[in-house]
């Protein structure tokens, strides 16, 4: 069993070593399937998502796998966010995760975005031809996590990804991998690294890259065909994550936890950015966190600020259902400032069985 999590370390670290240093702000913008950034959970979002070390449970699918492998027994997530307030989108997001034995755990995890209904136009009719569409942006992907010795967990995720409108579709397949590493005298140390959104190339295709032309015959001006436009592929927004995790516990029998948590990510396409963040936990049933978010490629104040830069912040209430029960019931909230627009709030809701 050790040579296995041997050899799967030294190829997640062969992997991290030669993409921590890919990224390039001059590519920016060359990147598509964006949603794959987007973070839905209301937990995770209260620290801008920068709890590569620390994540644990369902939740861990969409930044560190790895985070998966330390759920007690069964977990069920359902989430709602309501996005940039002032677009009137929403994500949507269900995940289970199920212990396998001792040491496995897998997990399913599917997001989707609410756009609404657009109006169709043309050129023909700028203004509308009277009807709606809804675009569809999906993703659903499954995960599978393995702790060694409870203090080294390692997982992958495979993730389907969509998006399609009424004449027009593209899809691809992306992998996230990671790892986390605990140690200390209270487990109270955590390292964590992980690799996000690697995979194939996304292409629309469908008849709305299709139109009706003459023929190339100067002699038969009515003969029309049938013209396919082919359209250019797109990368996925590959990213590399490393996170540091520090608790500090306090009072009787350890019933107060405050962590310290540390982030750096590493973006293909765009710049880098890097964070911290603090929570506080009573008992581990009410939590309060509290993140900032930094982007080193933007400190001149004339530049124009990736969205997602500043405070975030967010609390937790976890209860059992009864008195002595490991069955719990939880609620999580958060917020994130953003710039344009309104900021968004995360509301989520949990069952641990």
């Amino acid at each position: 069993m050790k040579k296995r999590y041997l050899l799967f370390t030294a190829f997640l670290l062969c992997v991290f070593t030669q993409t921590a240093f890919a990224g390039n702000p001059d590519r920016q913008g060359e990147a598509g399937a964006y949603e794959l950034l987007m973070n839905p959970w209301a937990r995770s979002t209260g620290l801008h998502g920068m709890v590569t070390a620390r994540i644990r449970g369902v939740e861990a699918m969409r930044v560190n796998p790895a985070g998966l492998g330390f759920t007690r027994k069964t977990e069920i997530i359902a989430a709602h966010s309501f996005y940039l307030q002032g677009t009137s989108i929403g994500l949507n997001a269900f995940g289970i995760g199920q212990r396998l034995g001792k040491s496995g755990v897998i997990g399913v995890s599917i997001m989707a975005i609410d756009f609404g209904e657009m109006p169709v136009t043309t050129t023909d009719q700028p203004e509308g031809t009277g009807t709606t569409f809804s675009p569809s942006f999906f993703n659903i992907g499954i995960s599978y996590a393995y702790v060694f010795d409870e203090k080294i967990s390692v997982g992958a995720t495979v993730r389907l990804v969509s998006e399609s409108i009424s004449n027009a579709t593209a899809s691809a397949v992306a992998l996230d991998a990671g790892i986390q590493y605990v140690t200390g005298p209270k487990k109270n140390v955590k390292i964590g690294i992980s690799l996000r959104n690697i995979g194939s190339k996304m292409r629309f295709s469908g008849e709305g890259l299709s139109f009706t032309g003459n023929a190339p015959d100067p002699d038969d001006e009515d003969y029309q065909l049938q013209i396919s436009q082919k359209p250019a592929g797109y990368e996925l927004p590959s990213q590399l994550n490393i996170g540091f995790a520090y608790d500090v516990y306090m009072g009787n029998a350890d019933r107060n936890r405050l962590t310290f948590i540390g982030n750096f990510t590493s973006n293909s396409f765009g710049t880098d950015n890097f964070g911290a963040g603090v929570e506080y936990g009573f008992r581990e049933m009410f939590m309060v966190r509290a993140g900032y978010r930094a982007d080193p490629g933007y400190f001149n104040a004339d530049d124009q600020k990736p969205v997602y830069t500043g405070l975030s912040g967010g609390v937790s209430l976890n209860v059992p259902v009864k008195k002595g029960s490991e069955t719990r019931i939880g609620v999580d909230y958060s917020y994130r400032h953003s710039n344009p627009f309104n900021g968004s709030h995360n509301v989520g809701l949990r069952f641990n069985l």
